[in-house]
């Protein structure tokens, strides 16, 4: 995303408003540049000694706000987008001499010249931006359409003046009648602007046939921090009014009908609801299911901004559901308003579809989908392609915001939780229907998004800046290193010729086990492979996918109606997935040159997850020459939380080619091999103040098991010392993980 041409030399944005606000980096003088050459022989990513417990805590600082840290990768969701600081390591790392200083590096201005960085998951383009600030040459590619669009709108170049007028002009034609469906008025007959609307699904019940909100609790709002801040607003269940309740609090009496409720105990209970009438029990999702229609959702308050700037939470009126029903009307008027596409059965997709969703526009109200018909309708019209393709990715970003799969955080954060916080399309029983436009106090809208995600990408790329740890008052801290890397914007080349013919970027959408490079052309493979799971990018992204290709007219990409591929990489079948990961690194063997690295991350808690991993790469020819841990993804996900044993680490293996390896064959000494490297990297971790969790040192263990065997035995004999030792695999995980709460076991062994 280079910008041209910038008005200011001042590392400064401007505000809606026009009032310019001060970024955090830091400038300096640019320091001489760093060239860093092709090193014959070992690499520093090779070394032992590589500082992956000081790299991780510096990805841990990045990691708290990935968006703000690195904006450039988060124009858009996409999943498991992995950390640019570890990223940036590894490039270095990966072209540098054994015994380099890394972390003298990595804050130097380096410049790798004349060599080819692949990319063959690029995912969200961590790897490729991270390779085109230290001045590689990068191809990317995906095999999903949603991916290879949201990188190729980062990394292009873009001009910053027409990007704002053409907001301006979108602004100017459809923000007031985009506004206009998000207006109430007050009680003392003053207009104000709504921020949220509050939905809560219901079910009719089976044995009295009357419809009963699906309240997990009657608070709907709280604070973020509720034993800080432990006011809170809950509905009354007898007459609907909004009541200040403390978040607390075991009962509640409504200041309107009097009536002494349990703000926390609503009608709906896990996979059960009971009849506030008759108290019939009954099973939400099957109730629904038997209806063959989506659930029905009841409108029953708000949150309005008013003149003043105060926010106000309030009961709906008969006038905001008649301001609904107008929305509807519209929509009903309007040709083509909506993407009219099926939801196909899948792992991800199997819930919507038990709640009766068939089709990806259910899953928005008619207002939501009047809002992004006239704003889609609009982006159209703009005439420059590589303006409208930007546009177009704002708009389906702000889709995961604006459904009715959305719920609320509350205040205290960014009041919207994204449908996809779960990383599963989970029906919501309480969701949270967002101004579209937005205000400038609104969260997850289409005109904050503009500015918190393509304004500061844009920044970014105009000044990309590193994340130095720092002091302030004896307290941590940070400060943000800008003159250390290159400007990103590059005219996409589209074909490998256009790409030999001198332009910097290559991406393009496929399968990576069948691709348009030449044999031996690439120096260095890097990247992060799906995982051996459940999780199936695809199935999430056709929620996008659908929309962007009911914007943009449909090419080569955009031909099917999904981003689903039979050549996907990511499968819960340990077979297809081994033979499908396989494939990628055999072409990687194929194109890369034979002193070339093959660099990736990974982590797994499961042993079929690393025996794959393993198959695959001697498979195809590769042998792994160094394991180091390290930070992995956000320290705040959803999921990490929700785990048993969570995993905060990631493990880079790095292979090179068997045939440049000196085989090894070990007998009885394979643990006596792995277990020291696996201690000492422990202890490197725990020394600098990180807790492992036992699925942490899992990693650490089974990454040490997997170099010994890639280089030690033909791919059969590896794979069946792998199994033959898992008892005694999970006795020395589980040593070294209570070491850490034992200090008197020896560090230099697990005795």
């Amino acid at each position: 995303m280079r910008v041209r041409p910038r008005t200011s030399a001042s590392v400064r944005s401007r505000g809606f408003a026009g009032v310019e606000t001060p970024q955090l980096a830091l400038s300096y003088p640019t320091p001489e540049i760093i060239p860093l050459a092709i090193s014959p022989g070992l690499r520093a990513i090779e070394n032992g000694a590589f500082p992956f417990e000081t790299l991780s805590n510096i990805a841990e600082i990045e990691s708290w706000r990935k968006e703000i840290n690195r904006p450039l990768y988060h124009i858009h969701k996409w999943w498991a987008q992995r950390l640019g600081t570890v990223f940036r390591a590894m490039v270095i790392g990966a072209f540098a001499p054994k015994d380099a200083d890394i972390l003298d590096l990595f804050y130097g201005p380096v410049r790798i010249s004349d060599a080819v960085v692949f990319d063959p998951f690029m995912g969200s383009g961590t790897t490729v931006g991270e390779a085109l600030k230290l001045g590689a040459r990068v191809v990317g590619r995906d095999i999903n359409p949603v991916a290879h669009f949201l990188v190729k709108n980062a990394l292009s170049i873009h001009d910053r003046v027409a990007i704002l007028s053409t907001f301006r002009a979108i602004e100017s034609d459809v923000a007031d009648q985009l506004r206009q469906v998000y207006r109430t008025v007050l009680r003392d007959g003053t207009e104000a602007n709504v921020l949220y609307f509050f939905w809560v699904m219901t079910a009719n019940c089976p044995a009295c046939a009357t419809a009963v909100d699906l309240f997990p609790s009657y608070i709907f709002a709280r604070h973020a921090y509720p034993k800080r801040y432990p006011e809170a607003h809950a509905v009354c269940p007898e007459c609907g009014d909004v009541n200040r309740v403390r978040n607390d609090a075991c009962a509640a009496t409504c200041h309107t009908c009097q009536r002494v409720f349990d703000p926390h105990a609503g009608p709906a209970n896990g996979q059960k609801a009971t009849c506030p009438w008759c108290a019939h029990s009954f099973l939400i999702a099957k109730t629904i299911r038997g209806t063959g229609r989506p659930p029905n959702h009841r409108l029953y308050a708000k949150l309005v901004l008013t003149r003043e700037g105060t926010k106000i939470y309030l009961p709906a009126t008969d006038e905001d559901r008649a301001l609904y029903q107008e929305a509807e009307e519209a929509l009903k008027q309007r040709k083509n308003a909506y993407p009219l596409v099926p939801i196909e059965p899948g792992y991800n997709t199997n819930q919507v579809l038990g709640y009766n969703y068939r089709h990806w526009h259910e899953m928005f109200n008619s207002r939501q989908l009047l809002c992004l018909s006239i704003t889609s309708d609009r982006i159209r019209q703009v005439p420059d392609p590589i303006l409208r393709d930007l546009f177009t990715c704002l708009l389906s970003g702000t889709l995961e915001f604006n459904n009715m799969f959305a719920s609320y955080k509350g205040e205290g954060s960014g009041a919207v939780r994204h449908m996809f916080a779960h990383h599963i399309l989970k029906p919501e029983r309480v969701p949270l229907e967002a101004n579209f436009w937005g205000t400038p106090k609104s969260s997850g809208s289409f005109s904050t998004m503009f500015e918190g995600r393509i304004r500061r990408a844009l920044d970014y790329a105009d000044a990309p800046f590193e994340i130095h740890p720092a002091s302030r008052n004896g307290k941590k801290t940070s400060r943000k290193l800008t003159g250390l890397s290159e400007k990103i914007g590059f005219e996409i080349a589209a074909s490998f010729s256009a790409f030999t013919a001198g332009k910097r970027v290559y991406l393009s959408c496929g399968d990576s086990s069948a691709t348009d490079l030449p044999d031996r052309s690439v120096d260095a493979v890097l990247t992060d492979p799906p995982f051996f799971d459940n999780v199936h990018y695809s199935q999430l992204a056709d929620f996008f996918h659908v929309w962007q290709r009911h914007v943009l007219d449909p090419d080569g990409q955009r031909l099917a109606c999904t981003t689903r591929s039979s050549d996907e990489v990511q499968n819960c079948e340990v077979d297809v997935f081994t033979a499908r990961l396989g494939a990628v690194w055999t072409e990687t063997h194929r194109v890369l040159k034979d002193d070339g690295i093959l660099a990736f991350t990974y982590h797994h808690s499961r042993p079929e997850g690393w025996r794959s991993v393993l198959q695959a790469l001697m498979g195809a020819g590769f042998g792994i020459t160094a394991v180091h841990p390290i930070k992995s993804e956000m320290s705040v996900a959803m999921p990490k939380h929700q785990a048993k044993e969570p995993i905060d680490l990631d493990v880079i293996i790095v292979c090179r080619k068997r045939t440049q390896l000196q085989p090894y064959h070990c007998n009885e000494d394979l643990w006596e091999t792995a277990t020291p490297l696996a201690v000492e990297q422990v202890r490197r971790f725990r020394d600098s103040g990180r807790r492992l969790s036992r699925n942490d040192v899992r990693v650490i263990v089974m990454a040490q098991l997997l170099r010994q065997l890639s280089t030690s035995h033909a791919v059969e004999i590896a794979l069946r010392l792998l199994d033959t030792t898992k008892g005694e695999t999970e006795a020395i995980i589980e040593k070294l993980y209570t070491s850490g709460k034992n200090p008197s076991v020896n560090k230099k062994g697990v005795g």
